[in-house]
């Protein structure tokens, strides 16, 4: 069994209050959530309007297939308009 995490900090650029961060961030994790089966969570920069940082784990059999789902993720956010990605930290155990 392997347990793969990873980190992806934003930037929500068009995003002007924390309710407007929380909104673009709650449609993001449910929308991964639901494809991909994936835990995601927002794990740092609470306080701070356009900055965010994901937590996101997936659990498989195979490596493989934890790194293809890690790849259609990020894809995934990097096609949203809402936000950019800073930076993305892939761990594997």
């Amino acid at each position: 069994m392997f347990v793969g995490s990873i980190q992806v900090e934003l930037h929500l650029p068009g995003v002007l209050s924390l309710k407007e961060k929380r909104f673009a961030l709650k449609s993001i994790k449910t929308k991964l959530g639901n494809q991909y089966n994936i835990s995601i969570a927002e794990v740092d920069y609470h306080d701070k309007w356009q900055r965010a940082m994901l937590g996101i784990a997936c659990v498989s059999k195979d490596k493989k297939f934890i790194n293809e789902t890690f790849s259609k993720v990020i894809k995934f956010i990097d096609n949203d308009h809402r936000v950019e990605i800073i930076d993305h930290l892939i761990e594997m155990l």
